[in-house]
């Protein structure tokens, strides 16, 4: 499998708050990833780097084998990458259709956009909701909304935040059957999440996060002998 994303030496700032100390970290294609850590373990603040949108930023960021930690929001976004954030920016005054037309479609070549069609043959609840100001949909739906304009960009590596969080089980179990298929259509996956129940069957590779730094990795195999350390280290319930 071919690296999609590697980071190197990765550090970033909000201000003069010095948040990520050197993050090390390599995604293959088509792989589902996801960070682990406490809260304030530096994991979104991972994400939003990738993107640039921490204040300052440096180390090595590749992205489809383009060196990216130079470049603006925009450019990388075109790159063929997609961030869902925890609060979803769903726009109150666009019906549901609307929030899915409004970004436009990338211009790389790593990507396949998903038509209208396809995107309400994954999630029927949008179909159904199209005409409805999107800030009255349901948590469950505005976290499909979410998920699905970025699906329609095009865009191939998918950085998903806590998008099970506050959800009804049932919505949790629809998001989980969805990142199940976008891998099996070879979508590439970064998720922050602190519901290790629902990421634990999905991912393929984990990192663990604390103090802004990668303190260990593991793969899906190791998982259950990394079980006991992991509830001791995340206090996971």
């Amino acid at each position: 499998m071919s690296t999609v994303l590697e980071i190197s030496n990765l550090h970033a700032w909000y201000g003069e708050s010095h948040i990520l100390h050197g993050v090390n970290m390599s995604v293959k294609q088509g792989q589902v990833v996801t960070l682990l850590g406490r809260n304030g373990a530096g994991r979104t603040s991972t994400l939003r780097a990738i993107l640039g949108l921490t204040d300052t930023r440096k180390g090595s960021i590749n992205i489809y084998g383009t060196q990216a930690i130079t470049l603006p929001t925009h450019k990388i976004a075109r790159l063929g990458i997609g961030y869902c954030p925890e609060e979803r920016g769903i726009f109150a005054s666009l019906s549901c259709e609307e929030n899915l037309l409004l970004n436009p479609k990338l211009g790389s070549s790593n990507n396949a956009s998903m038509s209208l069609e396809e995107i309400y043959e994954m999630f029927p609840n949008l179909y159904e909701r199209r005409e409805s100001p999107g800030t009255l949909l349901s948590g469950g739906e505005q976290q499909m909304l979410a998920l699905a304009r970025i699906l329609r960009t095009g865009a191939n590596l998918l950085l998903l935040d806590e998008i099970s969080e506050g959800l009804a089980p049932v919505i949790v179990k629809t998001l989980a059957e969805t990142i199940t298929t976008l891998k099996n259509k070879g979508y590439t996956i970064v998720m922050v999440e602190q519901n290790f129940r629902f990421a634990a069957p999905l991912a393929d590779h984990f990192f663990v996060m604390e103090h802004g730094q990668i303190i260990e990795e593991f793969n899906a195999t190791q998982l259950p002998e990394k079980q006991g350390e992991l509830d001791k280290m995340l206090s996971i319930k």
